[in-house]
């Protein structure tokens, strides 16, 4: 019996025993505290009772002294941390929009649409179907009602029509959540990458819901699917600095004016990929909203890689050669979006993961800029870090290319592959239908951690960590975009799924 263990362990795989071994490291590093503390214990035991009698004797001689020094310190050291700490944030409640089951588009509908629009050349129609089989969406996305009528209405007045729609039903459902007050909310910031209208998105909403005179209202805009992020982290830091306030976040993109109406296939591939949806956050800096809020922010961390051109031009507005605008997508996009995910986690990692992933990292660093060793860079195990990840929907490329570069599961990837699948690409608004999808599954506990990590034009890459306040009960949640069809998830999603036409 001893031999045949021993036998089995010789033909273990490697990887097998290194992950054990990995284990053991992670384990010992992480209780290092505690096995210093071994021969402290040792040395104390080692002391006889007069030893202690001596030192009790010694310390209340000074007892008075030692009083009145520590309580100066305390004052101090309690003042100037209660002065410099930022205030913490809150995320009270978030809310999705789903559009009318109407406004539901198929890849069937979607290519019949297309060939009835009589823009687009029997090339352009093949190519687009070719996308669409390969995308890793379902037959249930959402498209604006401008996109599904015969002929298509592409006006302005449409475009603002869409963009009321998304941007007042989420808010509505948001506020009927939250129970919070216009007039409470002090900041408010609204992003939409193409559709900027005059007045703006923002000022539309403090029309809409009577805002005060004085808030701080923002409208983002050119700053693609990352802007959600970009949204967030700028209502961080006007909270730091306006106290007990509210601020109010919304997310969105209008598709109607983006739809493109030419045959560049660089331009066409926004067409297939984009969709309808929306997001509202509110967030609070009132600490006794930490008692009904779902989630603290704890970290905020922007990438920009614009300085370098091959990265500001992969995603880049532009006319074609008939001078119709619309949206190129270069073939580096997902080797840009590599590149700037390793900047930021390059930064981010410090902040969040254990001890003993840092040292690893850092060896691997000075082993090859210092000492030109020709060893790979060592990636990270986040999953020491993050409970659950929400990565951008943005295509079923770069999730592939995430999942291969973090070394994630299947399981950490459902929530942002099955969103593709129901939602599409929504833009900024992805990241919180994914979060709303852990929600309602029941995996959201006390204490966990959420790493949202969104890319976008220019090119950025940017990260948000939330920790749990409190475990999400799905049975309580309102208006969950998830909710009447969870049961459902997660679905196979075939890499190719023919289009009947």
């Amino acid at each position: 019996m001893r031999y045949q263990k021993k036998h089995d362990l010789k033909n273990e795989p490697n990887s097998v025993k290194l992950k054990y071994m990995k284990l053991g490291y992670h384990y010992l590093v992480s209780n290092a505290m505690y096995l210093f503390l071994v021969p402290l214990t040792i040395a104390l035991a080692h002391l006889s009772v007069e030893d202690f009698i001596n030192f009790f004797n010694h310390l209340m001689l000074n007892y008075l002294n030692f009083v009145i020094l520590f309580i100066v310190l305390t004052i101090i050291l309690a003042t100037l941390y209660f002065m410099s700490r930022p205030r913490q944030v809150y995320l009270l409640n978030f809310a999705c929009y789903k559009p009318d089951p109407t406004q539901m588009c198929s890849t069937e509908t979607f290519m019949k649409q297309s060939e009835l629009s009589g823009n687009f050349t029997e090339e352009s129609l093949a190519f687009q179907k070719m996308i669409l089989e390969r995308s890793g969406y379902g037959d249930n996305t959402y498209v604006s009602k401008s996109l599904l009528k015969v002929p298509l209405n592409l006006s302005f007045e449409e475009a603002r029509k869409e963009a009321e729609m998304v941007m007042f039903g989420v808010i509505d459902e948001l506020l009927a959540k939250t129970g919070v007050k216009c007039k409470d909310i002090g900041i408010l910031v609204v992003n939409s990458s193409l559709f900027n209208p005059t007045p703006s998105l923002s000022a539309m909403v403090v029309n809409r819901y009577k805002l005060r005179g004085n808030i701080l209202s923002y409208s983002l805009g050119g700053m693609g699917c990352s802007a959600g992020l970009i949204s967030i982290d700028l209502a961080k830091q006007l909270l730091q600095v306006q106290p007990n306030s509210y601020a109010l976040v919304v997310s969105m993109e209008s598709m109607t004016l983006n739809w493109y109406r030419g045959n560049n296939r660089s331009m066409l591939i926004s067409n297939s990929l984009f969709r309808m949806g929306g997001a509202a956050i509110l967030l609070s800096n009132r600490s006794f909203d930490r008692y009904r809020s779902k989630y603290q922010l704890i970290h905020t961390l922007r990438t920009h890689k614009g300085a370098d051109d091959n990265s500001y031009n992969c995603v880049y507005q532009k006319e074609d050669n008939s001078k119709t605008v619309g949206v190129a997508l270069s073939k580096d996009l997902v080797t840009m979006a590599g590149e700037a995910l390793k900047s930021n986690i390059t930064t981010l990692g410090p902040l969040v993961l254990p001890m003993s992933e840092q040292i690893l990292f850092l060896a691997s660093l000075i082993g090859r800029k210092i000492f030109k060793m020709k060893i790979k860079q060592y990636v990270p195990d986040f999953k020491l870090a993050f409970e659950h990840f929400c990565i951008h929907a943005g295509g079923r490329a770069v999730l592939d290319e995430l999942e291969k570069n973090l070394k994630l599961t299947k399981w950490n990837m459902e929530p942002s592959r099955m969103t593709l699948y129901r939602f599409g690409n929504t833009s900024s608004s992805s990241l919180w239908y994914e979060l709303a999808y852990l929600e309602a599954k029941g995996r959201i506990k006390k204490g966990d951690r959420a790493w949202q990590i969104g890319f976008g034009s220019g090119f950025k890459c940017n990260s948000v960590v939330w920790r749990a306040l409190r475990t999400i009960d799905p049975a309580k949640e309102k208006n969950n975009p998830w909710m009447d069809e969870i049961d459902e998830f997660p679905v196979h999603v075939p890499k190719v799924a023919p289009t009947v036409t």
